[in-house]
């Protein structure tokens, strides 16, 4: 057993517990298992705070069929990426296809070879971890390692939804390196990648809650997020990046303001209800940050 497989997690829901005891008994000793003798207790297993990582999911139960748990996992954006795989004395063609077209990625029927079931829940959960993988490597921004613009955008609008459950202030932080077209311009771009890797990651450490995000918005302009934060947290928090950025004593001859790197920051804060109220935030902090550079750069503007 190796660290990553002892990591996952499989949930084994039938209505028969000796069918589950055959299961566990083959793989407790590669997975966490989880169990459930029927289709709620299963859903509701998938959507707690710690959801399995595989389904191995009975078709004929009582109440509510494998066939409806899996159309409501698959239906449900928290569940939908959990691949579940059928295990039913169902054999026939139709019945297979119709298990495969909600979503399922396998198909076993009983009685089944645990050899084979283990071979199949190895390779799907590997499968599972190199799209998790993909998927979060398509949220980070390659050169810094932190978000990117789409994974921005994405928590902008899950923060839009927890807003509208529960109103709170929601704090947006733009920020841009100053004069940085003449840095990349007279030290060279190499220099200059290497400037904004230093300088994300510096403000990755002043951002410190893990509800908050920091990212590179694009060149040069980063962008945070702060949930639950009125105008006055937020301040702190923008005069501590740009202190921090300025502690960092990057050289930097050929700045207006400045022999070192320094950044302008612009805030806005607001109770957003719907999209058009999130776009006239990052437009007050799109403002606030022009603002800041107009009035001279190397500074913190609150709009």
């Amino acid at each position: 057993m190796n660290e990553t497989e002892s990591q996952h997690s499989v949930l084994i829901v039938d209505d028969m517990t000796s069918n589950i005891q055959v299961l566990a008994n083959a793989l407790q000793d590669e997975y966490r298992i989880k169990v459930a003798t029927n289709g709620q207790k299963a859903i509701d297993i998938a959507n707690s705070d710690n959801p399995p990582d595989l389904v191995l999911l009975d078709i004929m139960m009582p109440d509510m069929d494998g066939y409806e748990v899996c159309r409501e996992l698959k239906s449900n954006s928290k569940t939908s990426g959990i691949p579940v795989i059928f295990v039913t004395s169902l054999n026939e063609v139709d019945e297979e296809e119709r298990g495969l077209n909600l979503g399922a990625v396998d198909y076993i029927t009983k009685p089944f070879h645990l050899p084979i079931v283990k071979a199949r829940v190895r390779n799907h959960l590997s499968l599972k971890l190199k799209t998790d993988l993909l998927e979060e490597l398509s949220h980070i921004d390659g050169l810094t390692h932190i978000a990117n613009r789409r994974h921005f955008d994405e928590f902008m609008t899950k923060e839009l939804r927890r807003t509208q459950r529960a109103p709170q202030p929601t704090s947006v932080i733009m920020i841009d390196v100053d004069f940085f077209k003449a840095y990349n311009d007279n030290y060279g771009h190499g220099l200059g990648d290497e400037c904004l890797v230093q300088v994300a990651r510096c403000m990755r450490q002043v951002i410190k809650r893990p509800n908050d995000l920091l990212a590179r918005y694009g060149g040069e302009e980063f962008a945070v997020i702060l949930p639950e934060t009125p105008i006055e947290g937020a301040i702190q928090v923008a005069n501590e990046l740009h202190q921090a950025v300025s502690d960092l004593g990057i050289k930097h001859e050929f700045s207006g303001v400045e022999d070192h790197v320094t950044i302008s920051v612009g805030i806005a804060t607001s109770v957003v209800a719907d999209q058009d109220q999130v776009n006239e935030l990052l437009k007050r902090a799109d403002a606030a940050l022009y603002q800041a550079k107009h009035q001279g750069r190397n500074q913190v503007v609150v709009g």
